[in-house]
């Protein structure tokens, strides 16, 4: 299936640009594609079947059966780009996702704005360019169409981090979050110490050292600290797991995370609303206010 849609794709494009294919290469590529489709509904009958037999709904023996053939990354990926969409409308409505009531938020997009806004303005020049260079309307609407689409999923990624920021809940535990990329929620009484520490680790998003401490970095940067009591496990974007003692994250105003993890009660501010995609937010103020007696 890797292999041969994106052939396919490829295959048509060639055909609605003007590219003389032999027939036989045509006929066979298009063989081949069914076969691949024909066996992949024979692997997948027969695990809905038996889950059908075994009591499941439809619905259920569908997954199953989905979850059985499609691998895990595929799965994931999908669900975080239909995740960062729906943030795309959470922003356009203002609102957040998922903050309950009592809870510290805050944010960390600031180092990643400004590369953010680079990837739109280049991908909106390059939409332009290939409008004006590409002679054939049908190849010239369909890369049109998968511009548009990529512009608006830079978007979604940046809306939803900004709609999901981490979180101080009202018990003291924490909620690290990457977007819809990345979540981790850490109980409260497992937190042994944080400090605000700056450190560049120069990886990716996310990266577990062999001393068990997770960087959870935005723009090659963590500002936070968090020593745990006992190891804490997660899920990387793409499905595998992973634990963690010591977090290194992200936060825009550091000294504030730092303050609201050492109150074991913390007092959250009224929630403002959101600022303009692309824009780092202050969603937590710079000094922690005294608990109400």
């Amino acid at each position: 299936m890797w292999a041969v849609l994106p052939g396919e794709l490829a295959l048509a494009v060639c055909l609605v640009a003007g590219v003389r294919i032999p027939g036989a290469v045509v006929l066979g590529a298009e063989a081949l594609v069914v076969g691949v489709l024909a066996l992949e509904v024979c692997v997948m009958w027969p695990l809905y079947a038996a889950r059908r037999r075994a009591g499941d709904r439809r619905r259920e023996a569908a997954l199953s059966a989905v979850r059985a053939v499609v691998p895990v990354a595929v799965r994931r990926l999908l669900v975080h780009e239909l995740r960062a969409l729906h943030s795309l409308g959470l922003w356009v409505l203002r609102r957040r996702h998922r903050i309950p009531e009592g809870a510290w938020p805050f944010s960390y997009t600031e180092p990643q704005t400004g590369i953010m806004w680079t990837f739109v303005f280049v991908s909106v020049v390059e939409t332009v360019v290939l409008a004006l260079v590409i002679p054939w309307p049908l190849v010239h609407a369909i890369l049109l169409v998968v511009d548009v689409y990529g512009i608006v999923i830079i978007l979604a990624l940046q809306a939803a981090c900004v709609t999901r920021p981490h979180l101080v809940e009202a018990d003291g535990s924490l909620r690290l979050r990457y977007g819809a990329l990345f979540d981790l929620r850490v109980p409260a009484a497992v937190i042994a110490a944080a400090r605000v520490d700056r450190r560049f680790p120069g990886c990716g998003l996310e990266r577990t050292d062999e001393d068990e401490t997770l960087d959870l970095a935005v723009g090659s940067q963590t500002t936070v600290t968090v020593e745990l009591t006992e190891p804490v496990e997660f899920v990387r974007p793409l499905g595998r797991r992973g634990s963690a003692r010591t977090l290194r994250f992200h936060a825009d105003d550091p000294r504030a995370a730092v303050a609201a993890l050492a109150k074991p009660t913390p007092t959250a501010p009224p929630t403002p609303a959101l600022t303009p995609p692309l824009t780092p937010e202050r969603t937590a103020p710079s000094s922690t206010p005294d608990p109400p007696g």
